[in-house]
Parts: C-alpha cells; sequence; structure tokens
C-alpha cells in the first residue's frame, strides 16, 4: 500500500485539530481522523476562558507555555479568522477571579504573589483589585454583597470554543489536510520498513509519522507505539442562562458572558469515573455561588446543563512525548485545548513538522512520573 500521507492524526478535537491545523500550513500531507459523535469529546463542554491566570501554580514550565500562548493568541486568532473565514468571538480584555470573602482575597493574593515568584524573569500579569475597583470595571454589573474583591489577569481574554473548533477544522481543509469524520481507531501497527499503518475497522491508512491526540482514547492507543500515558477523566459540569442584556463586560473563572448574551455557569471538578450524568447538587453549588457573585442572575432563566470528562494526568500539566521505541510516533495530551490552541498550531506544529519535537518539550514528557512515583 503506497503511502498517502505524511502524518496521521488520530484525534480530531480541540488538540488535534490545531495541530492538524498547524501541520497543514506547515506543507505536509495531514489526515486527520475524527470519531463517533458518541465519543468523550472535552470540547463539548468548554469554557471558552483564553487563560494564563494561576495557570501553572507550582509549575513553572506550564507556568510560562501558558503565557506565552495566551500572548500569542491575538495574532493566531486574526490568522485563523482570515484563513478559515469564520469569526470566533475572541476578545482579550482581561479576566476575573472572583473573591466572597476577605480571608479568600488574602489567600488569593498570597497565591498570586507564590505564581508571579517562580517566573521572577516575567513583568507581573495579575493584580489584586478591591470592591470599588471591581464595580468600576464592571459598571453594567450589580455585585452581591459577599463580593469583596478579586483578582484580575490583564493577559486573559475569552472565545467561542465551537466556532474554534470549527474554524480550525476548516482551516486544516483549506490548505489541503484531509479530515474523515466517524473514523474510530482501532489499531495503530509500526511497520519493520518505518512508518505507521492506521487501522479503522478493515481499513488501513499508511503515513509516515503518526500524533496521537485522542483525548481519553489515547490511554488505549498510546501503548500501541510505545507510548503508554496515565490519563484519568475528570467530570465538569455548566450551566447556560438565556441570553440576557450585557451583564459582565469581562469573563471571570467559573463565570462569563458571550457574545451571543448566554451566561456561563461553572465548572465542576468531579472524579466520577466516566459518568456523564448531570446532577442536581451541582446545578445547586453552581448556581448559588454565580448569585452570591451577581444577585441578577437569580432572575435569568436557566436553559441548559451538560458535562464532559476531561482529560487530567496526574500533575494537571500536558504531556508531550514522542515513541523512543517507535520513531515517528508522538502523543499529546491536555485539558486545556483552548488556551494552548496558539501553541499547538504555531511552535508545537512547526517542531513536529521538523522532525525534532521531542528535546524541545522533554520537560513534558510522561516520564515525569514515573520519577515521582519513585521519589
Amino acid at each position: 500500500m503506497s503511502q498517502e500521507f505524511d502524518f496521521i492524526v488520530v484525534g480530531a478535537g480541540m488538540v488535534g485539530a490545531a495541530v492538524g491545523y498547524g501541520l497543514a500550513r506547515e506543507g505536509r500531507r495531514v489526515l486527520m481522523l475524527d470519531g463517533e459523535d458518541t465519543d468523550f469529546r472535552a470540547a463539548k463542554a468548554n469554557f471558552g476562558l483564553v487563560w494564563a491566570h494561576g495557570k501553572g501554580h507550582g509549575q513553572p514550565h506550564y507556568q510560562r507555555l501558558s503565557i506565552a500562548a495566551v500572548k500569542d493568541w491575538p495574532k493566531f486568532a486574526f490568522q485563523l479568522e482570515s484563513e478559515s473565514g469564520m469569526p470566533v468571538a475572541y476578545e482579550q480584555k482581561g479576566g476575573l477571579h472572583f473573591c466572597l470573602s476577605e480571608k479568600e482575597f488574602n489567600d488569593r493574593a498570597a497565591r498570586m504573589s507564590t505564581w508571579h515568584a517562580q517566573l521572577p524573569e516575567l513583568p507581573p500579569s495579575t493584580r489584586m483589585v478591591d470592591r470599588g475597583e471591581l464595580e468600576r470595571l464592571l459598571p453594567t454589573a450589580r455585585l452581591g454583597n459577599d463580593v469583596f474583591g478579586a483578582s484580575f489577569g490583564s493577559l486573559d481574554g475569552h472565545v467561542n470554543p465551537l466556532r474554534l473548533l470549527a474554524a480550525m477544522q476548516a482551516a486544516f481543509c483549506r490548505h489541503g489536510g484531509a479530515l474523515r469524520a466517524r473514523q474510530t481507531v482501532t489499531a495503530i501497527k509500526p511497520l519493520k520498513d518505518g512508518g505507521f499503518e492506521v487501522m479503522v475497522g478493515s481499513h488501513a491508512t499508511r503515513a509516515e509519522r503518526v500524533l496521537i491526540s485522542a483525548g481519553l482514547g489515547s490511554a488505549v492507543l498510546g501503548p500501541m507505539v510505545g507510548l503508554e500515558v496515565p490519563i484519568k477523566p475528570q467530570r465538569g459540569q455548566l450551566l447556560v442562562t438565556e441570553r440576557l442584556a450585557p451583564l459582565l463586560p469581562l469573563p471571570a473563572s467559573g463565570l462569563r458572558q458571550t457574545s451571543e448574551g448566554t451566561v456561563m455557569i461553572g465548572v465542576t471538578q468531579e472524579d466520577v469515573g466516566f459518568d456523564l450524568q448531570t446532577t442536581s447538587d451541582a446545578a445547586v453549588r453552581m448556581a448559588r455561588k454565580a448569585t452570591r457573585i451577581l444577585p441578577d442572575l437569580a432572575k435569568a432563566r436557566l436553559v441548559r446543563q451538560w458535562s464532559c470528562l476531561r482529560i487530567m494526568t496526574p500533575d494537571g500539566a500536558p504531556v508531550y512525548a514522542s515513541s523512543s521505541e517507535y520513531p515517528g510516533a508522538d502523543i499529546v495530551t491536555c485539558h486545556s485545548g483552548v488556551t494552548l490552541a496558539s501553541f499547538h498550531a504555531g511552535a508545537y506544529a512547526r517542531a513536529l513538522a521538523s522532525g525534532s519535537p521531542s528535546n524541545t518539550f522533554d520537560i513534558f514528557h510522561h516520564d515525569r512520573f514515573d520519577v515521582q512515583k519513585v521519589a
């Protein structure tokens, strides 16, 4: 069988679509295989934050990566909209983490101070704002009595995640990429003469290289090419309201108003295995916190509650790894696909295309978990 592609990307979600798009922009022949609509898809319930604010606490390499990705987002969004012809509703006006007591405010200030101290070479990108300044930042919002203040991240923003995914897939195809839907990969076979054979049922396609970006499915596919990455599901539930008049001009952790006017409320972090049910307890907790921040939300009608399964590594940071056993096979997994999309479509895709990503991203190799286990 002739080799049709340079790369096969297994998984066309937020991560796979970004990398595939970047590889196609580099002129590589890329096939991207998407699974069934019923697959576990983290992209279905992504909150849409483009966020560096506090991310990577205790992990300076992840912090540095997140900040760099967020700084690249304005250029990335412009490029993507131009090449896809689709608006993604990206805004970068800063973002908030609300504090509902003086203690929460002081604890948050200490955490942000520690976070900034991890990368002393970078200027601070967050600051604490008291209630008075917060009211000036949010002139259309009536804050609840419990709101003491917030931390404000100047680099942060938000995007419509479903438009983002559609735009990356569209731009990928416009650059000559081949996207095949409902193609569940059943096997990845290294070939003796080099390259890989990727099986979808009884159909085989060959490529010189393969990238596994299949979310929770990566746990099954990775070991086929010597890449056994420890990942687990984490359920996240969300609520969304009817469309409202402009209320919240800045996105916040767990609370944002979309460009369409709906307000998204979330997000839970539940270790319940592969259970995708929604629960009334979670809805009550999320709604109570949201109305403590913005009491007027109590008048809004909730129109939907749903859940997804995030892909979590033991330390919460991404994994970027090349197979030492089967050169040409790579794996990427993370739970921050929106924020890191600019990196995946940019620096990471360029490194893959050049054939030399392994040394560049050693700090994110999954071998780090073996070291932690021994220690």
